[in-house]
């Protein structure tokens, strides 16, 4: 939990880099793109999986999800679906931070350096802003993902 009374005289975190966990895994948040391709270094052509808190975000931020589709978009869990070549997943907050209330979307990324585990030191080094419960910061399963359209639905994950 942050522990804030007011975000009114927050920073803006448009172009914070996160290190969060997300409902997977520890992860980094950022709606600054080019912050994560830093970090990550990653190739610009590599997209990130943009991260929505609820479905209405995702149908907000124009997003086409195909009609016979939109049932399993909704009630999954843990799960990153493609829709031509853009990622993106839904993922309810599961803390009840005041920072994150206000943000409907995220790029999102997995802590660690390129191909290589979770570490704590590379990643508070790496971030502007650290938030943590109780139960810490701690390297979870991968989230499902899908390859879906108006017909099919192929898991690559």
């Amino acid at each position: 939990m942050d522990k804030v009374n007011s975000t009114t005289r927050l920073f803006s975190l448009e172009s914070k880099v996160l290190l969060i966990q997300t409902d997977t895994t520890v992860g980094f948040l950022s709606q600054d793109e080019s912050q994560l391709q830093t970090i990550k270094e990653r190739p610009s052509t590599k997209p990130f999986i943009k991260v929505y808190k609820s479905f209405k975000a995702l149908q907000n931020d124009k997003q086409r999800v195909p009609s016979h589709q939109k049932k399993l978009v909704r009630r999954s869990k843990k799960t990153t679906f493609i829709v031509k070549n853009l990622a993106f997943r839904i993922a309810h907050d599961s803390l009840n931070s005041k920072l994150l209330s206000s943000i409907t979307w995220n790029y999102s990324t997995s802590a660690n350096e390129r191909s290589k585990n979770f570490d704590r030191a590379f990643c508070e080094e790496k971030t502007d802003i650290i938030i943590e419960d109780k139960n810490s910061l701690y390297e979870g399963k991968s989230s499902k993902l899908y390859k879906i359209n108006n017909i099919t639905k192929v898991r690559l994950r």
